[in-house]
This record gives C-alpha cells, sequence and structure tokens, in this order.
C-alpha cells in the first residue's frame, strides 16, 4: 500500500457487531482539528474525486488503512463506509480502529448513511443558531449535522444538550441508529418487551423498545457471556459494524452504486458486468477494495458469475462486494457465439454472452476427438470446466448445424494473405451485449468483394456472409 495514497470507500450500512467489536473513520471534515480547507491543502498530490455536490473540493479515498491488525474483522464494513464517506480515516493513513466514539462523530455518520450529507454541509444548516445549552461546544463544522439530525428527530424532545465530546456507548449509539431507520414508532411498541440479557436491568425502560427493534433487524448482539454491557463506549470499528448493517436497511441513496453478474475474467483492469440483459465495462481505481466470501481479494479471484456491488467515483470504481459467489450461479455450459480469438472464447446462455479465458493447456474435445480450440464452430454447444478463472477443458455436446450460414457486420481491424496473394483471413469487431468481441473468418478463395472498395481497410465497417466460419462474400460499407 502507498501510505500517502488515500482513497475512498463508501459503507453499504451499519452494523454493530457487538460480539467482536467493530469501529469507523473520522467524521470531521478533516481530521479531528482541521476544517475542510486545511485538509483539502494537505491532500495535494494525493487521489482527487470531485464530489457533486462540492466540486471545489477535493475529495480523498481511503480503502486501505495501515492499522487494521487489531481489526481485521471490520475491514469490509470500514472499507465500505469509507467509499460512501459515511465514515473515513485519517489523514496520516490509519483508522484507529480501537479508538472509542465520541457522540458527535456517531451524529455525523449517521446523518451521512441517511443521504444527508449535502444537507448538513450546506451554508443554510451550518449557520443555524442551535437551542442546546452546550451550543457553544459544538465544533463549527459539525453544526449543520446536528440541525439535520434535529430535523429528522435523532434527538428527542428532552434532549437539552449534545454533549458532542462525550463517549458515545453502546445504548446511545443503537438508539440513534434505530431512529436514522424512522422505526421509533415500533421501538416504542415493544417497549414492554422481555430482553434475556444478563445485565437487561441495566438497560433502561425508556429504552428496552429501541435494543428490542436492534436485535429484530439485526442491528447489534450481545456478548458471549450473554450481556449486553449498554454503558460500554463504542470503538470507531464497532460503530463501523453497526453503520453497515444500518445502511443495508435504508433506501439506497448512492447514484455511483450499480450492480451485475460478472461475464468475463478482469482483463485490463476492466470488469464487465451484466444487468438485465445489458452489458457495461467498469475501470477498476489500481488500489479498488474487493470483498469476497468475505476476504478481501485481488481482482483477479472475480470469477465469472459472481454477482457484485459496485462503488464509482469518477467513473473508477473503488469499492466492489460480491453479494452472491459464482459457485451457486456458475455458467458451465453455453453456445459458443464466436470463432476463438486471442485465446478467449465467447458462449452465450439465456441470452447473455460470456468471455472465457482459455487455459493454455485446454483439453478440447469434439466429435469424439480432441482437437485445437480454433476447431470450436460457432454454434456448437459445450460443457466446460474452469479453475482459478480459466477454461481448461471443452466438450462439445451437440455439433452447430451443418452449412450453417452466417451474416455478420463489424468493424475491419486486419486480413492476411495466402501465397497466392489473395485474402487468407479476416479479423472484424462486434459489440455484442455492449462488449466489443473480435474474431477472425477463414476467407473462401473465391470470395466476393463488393461495395465501397477503396474504404477497405482498417477501422471501416464490412459485413461478412458465408457457412461454416468460412467468409464466401463481403461488402465494404
Amino acid at each position: 500500500m502507498k501510505k500517502d495514497l488515500m482513497k475512498k470507500v463508501v459503507a453499504t450500512g451499519l452494523a454493530l457487531t457487538m460480539v467482536m467489536g467493530g469501529g469507523t473513520a473520522a467524521f470531521a471534515k478533516g481530521n479531528e482539528h482541521k476544517d475542510w480547507n486545511d485538509r483539502d491543502d494537505d491532500r495535494k498530490g494525493k487521489i482527487e474525486v470531485k464530489n457533486d455536490y462540492q466540486v471545489k473540493n477535493n475529495i480523498q479515498i481511503n480503502l486501505n488503512f495501515n492499522d487494521m491488525k487489531s481489526a481485521e474483522w471490520a475491514m469490509r464494513y470500514i472499507a465500505s463506509l469509507a467509499s460512501k464517506r459515511v465514515f473515513e480515516g485519517y489523514e496520516d493513513g490509519t483508522f484507529k480502529p480501537e479508538k472509542s466514539v465520541s457522540r458527535i462523530e456517531a451524529i455525523t455518520a449517521a446523518v451521512r448513511l441517511m443521504g444527508l450529507r449535502e444537507q448538513a454541509e450546506s451554508a443554510a444548516e451550518m449557520q443555524t443558531k442551535l437551542n442546546f445549552k452546550d451550543a457553544d461546544k459544538i465544533p463549527s463544522w459539525a453544526v449543520g449535522y446536528v440541525a439535520v439530525a434535529l430535523e429528522n428527530d435523532l434527538f428527542t424532545e428532552s434532549d437539552d444538550s449534545v454533549q458532542p465530546q462525550k463517549e458515545a456507548d453502546r445504548l446511545w449509539a443503537t438508539t440513534l441508529l434505530v431512529k436514522a431507520l424512522k422505526l421509533e414508532a415500533e421501538a416504542k411498541a415493544k417497549m414492554n418487551t422481555t430482553l434475556t440479557f444478563k445485565d437487561a436491568k441495566n438497560i433502561p425502560a425508556g429504552s428496552v423498545g429501541y435494543i428490542a427493534v436492534a436485535i429484530e433487524k439485526g442491528l447489534v448482539d450481545g456478548f458471549e457471556d450473554n450481556t449486553f454491557r449498554p454503558n460500554q463506549p463504542v470503538t470507531r470499528a464497532q460503530l463501523a459494524a453497526l453503520l453497515d448493517r444500518t445502511g443495508n436497511q435504508l433506501p439506497d441513496q448512492d447514484q455511483n452504486t450499480s450492480n451485475g453478474t460478472v461475464n468475463a475474467a478482469v482483463a485490463n483492469n476492466v470488469l464487465s458486468l451484466t444487468k438485465s440483459g445489458t452489458t457495461t465495462q467498469y475501470t477498476l481505481h489500481p488500489d479498488v477494495f474487493i470483498l469476497r466470501d468475505g476476504v478481501k481479494v485481488s481482482a483477479s479471484a472475480i470469477q465469472i458469475g459472481d454477482e457484485v456491488k459496485v462503488r464509482s467515483y469518477n467513473n473508477t470504481v473503488v469499492f466492489i462486494e460480491v453479494t452472491k459467489t459464482a459457485a451457486q450461479t456458475e455458467v458451465t455450459s453455453g453456445t459458443v457465439a464466436t470463432a476463438v480469438y486471442n485465446n478467449t472464447l465467447s458462449v452465450t446462455k439465456n441470452g447473455t454472452t460470456y468471455q472465457l479465458t482459455l487455459s493454455p493447456n485446454v483439453f478440447v474435445y469434439r466429435n469424439g476427438a480432441q482437437v485445437a480450440a480454433s476447431a470450436l464452430q460457432v454454434g456448437d454447444e459445450v460443457s466446460f470446466r474452469t479453475s482459478a478463472n480459466q477454461v481448461y477443458y471443452i466438450e462439445v455436446t451437440k455439433l452447430a448445424q451443418v452449412n450453417q450460414a452466417f451474416d455478420v457486420i463489424g468493424v475491419l481491424n486486419s486480413t492476411t494473405l495466402n501465397a497466392q496473394g489473395k485474402i487468407a483471413t479476416i479479423s472484424v469487431t462486434q459489440n455484442i451485449n455492449g462488449n466489443n468481441q473480435t474474431s477472425i473468418y477463414n476467407v473462401s478463395a473465391d470470395v466476393a468483394l463488393t461495395g465501397n472498395l477503396n474504404a477497405f481497410t482498417q477501422g471501416h465497417l464490412v459485413q461478412l456472409k458465408g457457412q461454416n466460419q468460412v467468409v464466401t462474400s463481403i461488402d465494404v460499407k
């Protein structure tokens, strides 16, 4: 990791893993003692991402913190929140997962999680005259957040002070996030619930409903000794987990979040996803944070068939979470869509085209004999096996129709000539389901050339017609 390279990560929810603990990142506009302007000056030379509502400020994303050994369990929550700029780390590349969280930090995170950051940082909200007794103790950068929290019922009618620097305990933080989910009415209806924690007597009667709802929604849990420890301070790692679980139950307000099914191995730092029949390609940030099976992995570990959620800034993906692994949705059969080219096999299944990287030693079995991959025909129905994102075995289960005709239009890449100076092969690129796919076709010795022959050069559109992968006519458009 480059310590001077800070990336941004967005969190998906609010989860407080009570059994193990958790944490979050700095909430202030800069670090704990700097305002936005100071922080922006310090970011010169680092990754900059323009924010939709704060275009004059340089935004830095940090997904990889250098002090997470004590809280590896919380990395997924922290990276997720950071990618959404809900809960971020410090300028020195640390996250300080074991540090306790102040109330003002928790309030700020809750407001951001609700998608209200732009409003909270607006000039109007930041100039609010607050009526709390300790209004003078609230940092200037946080005034707008407190104002928005008031407007969204994150305080009670009896709250006369914010106590911004007081440590947020488990009871207070849990109550805050239940309110952020707009579940206060449900909590009030559960005030007479009997909690089974050993220390349930330490939970005020007026808070029982909030804890009951939080447990029911999967936001919090007790410790292994069946205690809740309501007065225990919440660490930054614990708050990150709580936030992440909560966020998963909020409407998705992040326009930079997308999802889909991986249809090709990651190549050239590009991730290709299919959703509702449409394929989209995403450029990955060099330090993209990828979570698969609960573990941080490299882009090469993403499998065809993985269902993923991605978050982007400036059209660059900074966070990927595999929501369903390919083991559950793995593609193992299909129909050959184009001739094998550049060690890539394209197959179509259920209307979706997948690009498969072939192992250098791939075994191909067709019509009762072992053949080269180039012998596969468009229209062949195949089954295949993969390992480490490469196809190592292909069996043709149904041959393509004899004398199968084809008619394709694509952009001319190149041609090769035979010893007689005639066209031997032709290479064209087509856009299939949003993906550019290049195919090479053999050309008949008596091919018919028609159209604007002066434009028969690289980059021009051509139409190829033929049978069994042999081109019999080329029309230059």
